[in-house]
């Protein structure tokens, strides 16, 4: 069972609809069982019911999780995948000693894939859509997989099968959610 964490602002808030949902719905379109809880609801004692965990995007003026960032201090110690999508790159970032930047980007990009990985796959580009007003830095335990050490697109890190990627994947490229539904855990 996959759970789906909203970062939106306020439990039920309206950009569920946007940046959760869509999320929900190709993941079950896809056969995957799944459980979305807001942040504020999550407890460690929980994870061990979910196999993979996604951190979802938020609004463009959303940005309540950044000061909420030891809410997270869980995702140290997670040994489960974890896929977190822009707010949620953004979130793993600055757990794992990285910093949330201003990067204002909106609308599709072309995003270069500079190392193969079960999630984005070979080296190529592909065309993902932007929604955000911050980026991040690469932490020290983090792989850039996409992008560049200026414009961080997507992160891996090192031993973990922890994933970050800044463009949203339930608008373009929901095939990464799908590759994420089945991932194995690589701890």
């Amino acid at each position: 069972m996959i759970l789906l964490l909203d970062l939106c602002y306020e439990k039920d808030s309206l950009s569920e609809y946007e940046f959760v949902f869509p999320i929900a719905d190709t993941l079950s379109k896809a056969g995957t069982c799944l459980k979305m809880l807001h942040f504020t609801e999550i407890a460690e004692d929980d994870l061990g019911k979910y196999d993979k965990i996604i951190l979802c995007g938020t609004a463009l003026k959303d940005n309540t999780y950044a000061d909420r960032i030891d809410m997270f201090s869980w995702l140290m110690q997670c040994d489960r995948p974890v896929l977190g999508i822009c707010a949620g790159m953004q979130v793993i970032s600055a757990v794992f000693g990285g910093s949330i930047v201003p990067k204002p980007a909106i609308g599709l990009e072309e995003i270069e894939i500079v190392i193969d990985t079960p999630i984005l796959g070979e080296p190529r580009q592909i065309e993902g859509y932007h929604l955000h007003n911050y980026g991040v830095t690469l932490p020290e335990e983090f792989l850039l997989v996409a992008g560049t050490t200026e414009v961080v697109e997507a992160f891996k890190h090192r031993e973990r099968s922890i994933y970050g990627i800044m463009f949203h994947p339930e608008v373009r490229n929901r095939w990464i959610l799908e590759r994420f539904a089945v991932l194995q855990n690589s701890f």
